[in-house]
């Protein structure tokens, strides 16, 4: 798809901008682009999109096709698993031809199941909320243990700056909003009190906790972090004794614990920080059981009493394991499950707390993904959980934790015939240049040639020890059919082989992230998956700066690009302190106020390392609200690049100029339509047009 010479690309003036950095004068002509009220920005913006629009005219069939074929494979008519809280189950539904789903309860039969009969309950409408708005974002619903009241919070900017409110569920009162840039909420068990955390108006970072007396008195400041490098958060544990406040930095964690009872008395320090000492928290039966980090790089469980709750009282309940990770714990009544990960995998196992055996949870696939599907109820004599693979559609199953027996609830229904036998899944391993092991994840139609004839999709993220599950996608759908592979580099970065693997993708060892995304490549044309001119790629957020890195680095491995919501301007905005994604992020890549640090970064700074040479056919999306990654990162990559690439490559930036998030668009019609227009971008750059 070579670039019309009848239509030229939008040219963003340079407007001269120096900065001094480590005593180096460094020129930023681009720099302007940050003046979000600047009608000339906007201008160049909306110019940008015109551009896109024109460029892409001939792909809107194609587009419009694709829209159709994923929705065709989806049942907009369709509820959710009831979930039991208390004396309700509770469920969300949505109906064809509305954009947000419908939050519902029903009240539970006689002897505690579910009672479809039940008369119901709407808590929320969000197509009710969004009248009149072209973007609703909406925060967790939060019943109070009374079942009368509902706490919930809406974002209607695509900033992320969530309000919030209550509603009286027997008049349907809605009242707010209470509180402004809302982060976190909870209650206190009296249904009077209610505890949230707020953020910082510049900064965006979470830093005080309020309590909110409902009888109508002022929220009151309860504690603020005043460490630029923690946020804080606000919950209470799984049995509903204690509220837990937790402030954390990439490296170290502290939470302070407060009886739900006793809301207006103080919240006491369960552990005070240590520089690298990050652990979590939950209760059960006077017991508080310890997630830690010490002396365990990939953690154990430990417990002690609740009054007692110091290191000295510990009692190991699961030892560190160097191969194995521990993700998160959920105790009930009777039993306990641990989240666990290992080799890319993520597994549960279950420990009855009265005869002290564990049962592991099986799973039928090698390649999979799990996660736990919540199960409010302390107990419940039943885990839920979410299993899916790349070829088996998201199932809900509760596991009897007795006996182990597994009930599928509810598989997703994927319309038009789909056959899962038509499908493959396999997990690979790339040899990274230092040796290391990196898994892949692929999925592909069966049938597909190993001849290196075959078009594939390369994704990955490799930042903040997030993992990226091997899980299921009805739009995915539409690249297999058409003969595409579709694979997942567990890069480092993630979490995928253990907290070792978040380590050595981080700070000054960031580059193995790129490095292994690039042996990842070259490991599949190697072994004809694929061919370099056959190879698209893709990444958001973090894995933004992920495509932006390695396109700089082998700009000859791939033939497309989708850059989305990219981190791509590294130095500038690690350099400015004011900005949400700067001082707590010091601890993730490095603080760039340290010589050493500013070095490595500005060495693979996707901004920073644009030259004059050929590049891929790249995409590039975004949101003029965006608040995680701001506008102009894209915005300047984009204009900056124009001016330096040497190849007749299309070079596109496609920014949603109405509230729209990080996530891009709230709506689930509008986000599939986006889906559908890039998913039909990048199949034309490998030739495929119906």
């Amino acid at each position: 798809m070579a670039a019309d010479p009848a239509l030229k690309p939008p040219t963003a003036p340079q407007k001269e901008h120096t900065d001094l950095w480590h005593g180096e004068k460094v020129s930023d002509p681009w720099f302007w682009l940050r003046e979000k009220s600047n009608p000339e920005v906007v201008a160049y913006l909306n110019a940008e999109n015109a551009y896109t629009q024109a460029m892409t005219a001939d792909l809107q069939p194609f587009s419009e096709a694709l829209y159709k074929e994923m929705l065709g494979r989806i049942k907009q008519t369709d509820l959710s698993v009831p979930v039991r809280r208390g004396a309700f189950y509770y469920y969300s539904r949505t109906e064809e031809g509305k954009q947000y789903s419908i939050q519902c309860r029903r009240k539970a039969g006689k002897d505690g199941v579910y009672d479809g009969k039940a008369a119901e309950e709407v808590l929320l409408d969000q197509n009710e909320l969004a009248k009149g708005l072209k973007f609703l974002g909406l925060g967790p619903l939060v019943v109070s243990d009374d079942d009368r009241t509902l706490l919930y919070s809406t974002d209607t900017t695509g900033f992320r700056q969530y309000q919030l409110f209550t509603k009286d569920l027997a008049t349907g009162r809605a009242s707010g909003p209470l509180a402004e840039r809302v982060t976190s909420y909870t209650w206190a068990s009296d249904g009077r009190h209610v505890f949230f955390t707020t953020e910082d108006s510049g900064t965006k970072r979470s830093n005080q906790l309020l309590r909110l007396d409902l009888t109508g008195r002022a929220p009151e400041l309860v504690f603020e972090e005043k460490d630029e490098l923690y946020r804080v958060f606000v919950g209470r544990t799984k049995d509903h004794k204690y509220l837990l406040m937790e402030s954390q930095s990439t490296d170290t964690w502290e939470t302070r614990y407060l009886a739900a009872s006793k809301p207006t008395a103080a919240f006491k320090v369960l552990l005070p920080r240590e520089k690298g000492h990050k652990y979590d928290v939950e209760h059960r039966g006077g017991t508080f059981y310890i997630r830690t980090n010490k002396g365990a790089k990939n953690f154990r469980l430990v417990t002690a009493p609740a009054a007692t709750p110091d290191p000295k009282h510990w009692k190991v309940l699961i030892p560190h394991r160097a191969d194995v990770l521990l993700e998160g714990i959920e105790p009930f009544r009777d039993f306990l499950v641990v989240a666990e990960k290992s080799q890319g995998l993520e597994r549960f196992r279950i420990r009855d707390l009265k005869t002290g055996t564990w049962r592991k949870v099986a799973f039928p696939e090698s390649v999979y993904a799990a996660s736990p599907g919540g199960t409010p109820e302390y107990t419940s004599k039943t885990f839920r959980f979410v299993y899916q693979s790349m070829v088996t559609p998201q199932s809900i199953y509760d596991c009897d934790m007795a006996t182990g027996k597994q009930t599928l609830l509810k598989e997703t229904e994927v319309l038009g015939g789909y056959d899962r036998s038509q499908y493959a899944t396999e997990r690979l391993w790339a040899t990274a240049r230092d040796g290391a092991k990196v898994p892949l994840s692929v999925v592909y139609k069966k049938g597909v040639k190993r001849d290196g004839s075959a078009p594939l999709f390369l994704y990955a993220y490799g930042s903040y020890g997030f993992g990226m599950s091997a899980g299921f996608s009805i739009p995915r759908l539409s690249l297999l059919d058409r003969g595409m592979v579709y694979v997942i580099a567990h890069i480092r970065g993630g979490n995928e082989m253990g907290e070792g693997w978040h380590d050595d993708g981080m700070l000054m060892k960031k580059m193995n992230t790129f490095t292994d995304f690039i042996d990842s490549a070259d490991f599949l044309v190697k072994e004809k998956w694929t061919s370099k001119d056959r190879l698209v790629i893709e990444g958001g957020s973090a894995g933004g700066l992920l495509m932006g890195a390695v396109t700089n680095l082998r700009p000859d491995l791939f033939k497309a690009v989708h850059s989305a919501v990219p981190f791509v301007d590294v130095m500038n905005t690690m350099m400015d302190a004011s900005l949400p994604l700067t001082v707590g992020e010091y601890l993730e890549w490095g603080n760039p106020n340290e010589k050493a640090a500013f070095d490595y970064m500005r060495a693979y700074s996707p901004y920073d390392n644009l030259a004059k040479k050929a590049y891929p056919a790249i995409l590039v999306t975004t949101s003029f609200n965006d608040s995680q990654v701001m506008y102009w990162e894209p915005a300047k990559y984009v204009a900056k690049l124009r001016t330096l690439k040497t190849d007749d490559n299309p070079l596109l930036l496609k920014i949603k100029m109405d509230p729209a998030g990080h996530g891009g668009a709230s709506g689930r019609y509008d986000a599939l339509k986006d889906k559908a227009f890039e998913t039909a971008w990048m199949l034309k750059q490998v030739g495929i047009t119906k």
